[in-house]
């Protein structure tokens, strides 16, 4: 008889758990015009040590997406969320204040919009270094600092030992971003959520900053989720997109499949809105018409269906669904397989760029 089984050496590995497991979240906040839905019902995963990109226009709702999966937005007087976050095992939403303030800097770090903001500017760099490293590690003042001009020397800070002593408006934009970027991987988190991290950034130091969040992923064996309005910078630094629009994900895939081949409208105007080198100079880049919708009363078919040129009268019936794009059938259960390129639009853009 045949032995048909695998020896224990040539069994496939299992796949490592996800990190983060995001299922149904809205973020619905109350204004005085009505209810805005911010974040209305987004799913994805993250596994360990994956870069996930998350894009869109300003007000798609990727910065309070970031913010609710780290825990800062929970349900309370006006806002409410709704469906769960999973980080490590844990259930972030049913965290109590004391569990969120031992998991951020811990687990989770987060890079802020601006490091001017981030920063306190009455205190010198190191006390903000030293703070989180005192609390979560357990270091004596001595064992703290110089942990810290480790941190500094990590992210590139020349002269650290000067630096340490100094206070935030004693340094550029480019420096303070990278202070603030220590002080999120002070305490070797396994997550990093970095909120448009080079704006108001000037372009050198904007590709310095995003280089050295690549490299520190990389070294460090972190997951990183970049959040971005510009598609280019997510290019080459990030295993996934998922691009936003209205508070919903409209399209998902691996980085190399999205930007080949878009399928939802969006995405291709995105797309066509970043400036290349191979392009004449002063070339007028395509803008998308229109202005994205009122969130307190959006649309009641596809959201961006007012801006698309391929939309159509089904379009402005129903919100689509994310579906595979491939049209190949879900499972009985309607799970997506992890990887599978997603998108929620009627009529997607085709091969040739075409409806």
């Amino acid at each position: 008889m045949t032995d048909t089984s695998l020896r224990l050496e040539e069994r496939p590995a299992a796949p490592a758990a996800p990190l983060l497991v995001v299922d149904g979240l809205r973020t619905v906040i109350s204004t005085a015009r009505g209810e805005l839905n911010a974040v209305d019902g987004v799913s994805l995963t993250l596994a360990p040590g994956e870069a996930l990109g998350i894009v869109g226009e300003s007000g798609s709702g990727k910065s309070v997406l970031g913010r609710t999966i780290m825990g800062l937005h929970t349900s309370g007087p006006g806002m409410t969320v709704t469906g769960s976050v999973h980080f490590d095992g844990r259930d972030i939403q049913r965290l109590p204040a004391r569990g969120l303030r031992e998991l951020w800097g811990a687990s989770i770090g987060m890079v802020f919009q601006d490091p001017m903001t981030a920063l306190n500017p009455v205190k010198k760099i190191g006390t903000h270094l030293t703070e989180t490293l005192r609390k979560h590690r357990g270091l004596d003042r001595a064992q703290a600092r110089a942990r810290a001009l480790e941190l500094l020397a990590l992210v590139g800070i020349p002269d650290p030992a000067r630096r340490i002593d100094q206070y935030p408006h004693e340094m550029s934009g480019g420096m303070r971003q990278r202070v603030v970027i220590a002080m999120a991987l002070a305490n070797e988190p396994k997550l990093l959520i970095a909120d448009e991290p080079t704006t108001a950034l000037d372009v050198t130091v904007q590709r310095q900053i995003l280089d050295l969040l690549d490299r520190l992923r990389s070294e460090l064996g972190m997951a990183l989720i970049l959040i971005s309005h510009n598609l280019g910078v997510v290019a080459g630094r990030t295993d996934r997109v998922a691009v936003m629009y209205a508070g919903r994900v409209v399209e998902t895939a691996d980085s190399r499949s999205l930007f080949d081949r878009p399928h939802h409208p969006y995405t291709e105007a995105l797309l066509a809105a970043i400036p290349r080198l191979e392009e004449a100079p002063h070339l007028r880049l395509e803008a998308i018409d229109g202005s994205p919708p009122d969130m307190v009363r959006p649309p009641s078919g596809c959201r961006f269906a007012p801006r698309c040129r391929y939309a159509r009268e089904d379009c402005l019936q129903v919100v689509p669904d994310l579906r595979p794009a491939d049209d190949a059938p879900l499972d009985p259960a309607g799970v997506v397989p992890p990887g599978r390129h997603l998108h929620a639009c009627y009529h997607p853009v085709d091969r040739s760029g075409e409806s």
